[in-house]
């Protein structure tokens, strides 16, 4: 059995890689929003051409990153979600409730000091933990036969 991994969160941090590398003993493929912020900030203009003002910029790459979210999510079989305290994490929160309203698994990471502000989606996950290393032995835990 291979599992199909799509890990949400900041892309500012190595947070991923750090996943993947942990992982790498596991049958495991692991998707990921566009990682590079100016190529998701600028795609809606390399597909569909120059627009007319900031907004419509923004709108434009909305639409084409929201297409890979939504495709990669559907593809996965669990989701990871990270919050983590550094940034402000809108897209991560979207993909977590994605997740949820698609029925995928969601391993929430996040700190104590998010518990509060994140209580309502740390309820609907299936698990939460605090760092990476615990959301890759929860994957773990999916492969042991005894």
């Amino acid at each position: 059995m291979n599992l199909s991994v799509y890990l949400a969160g900041e892309i500012h941090s190595s947070w991923r890689d750090e996943i993947k590398q942990l992982t790498s003993d596991l049958p495991i493929t692991c998707f990921s929003p566009m990682e590079n912020h100016e190529r998701s900030d600028n795609i809606g203009e390399e597909i569909l051409g120059s627009q007319p003002n900031a907004i419509a910029k923004d709108e434009a790459a909305s639409s084409l990153n929201n297409l890979r979210t939504q495709v990669l999510l559907q593809k996965s079989d669990v989701v990871i979600a990270l919050f983590g305290e550094s940034y402000k994490q809108w897209n991560t929160a979207m993909d977590a409730s994605t997740a949820v309203a698609l029925g995928k698994p969601l391993i929430l990471i996040r700190p104590d000091t998010l518990h509060h502000a994140l209580k309502e989606l740390s309820n609907k996950a299936q698990v939460v933990v605090e760092t990476p290393q615990q959301a890759v032995a929860a994957l773990s835990y999916i492969f042991e036969s005894e």
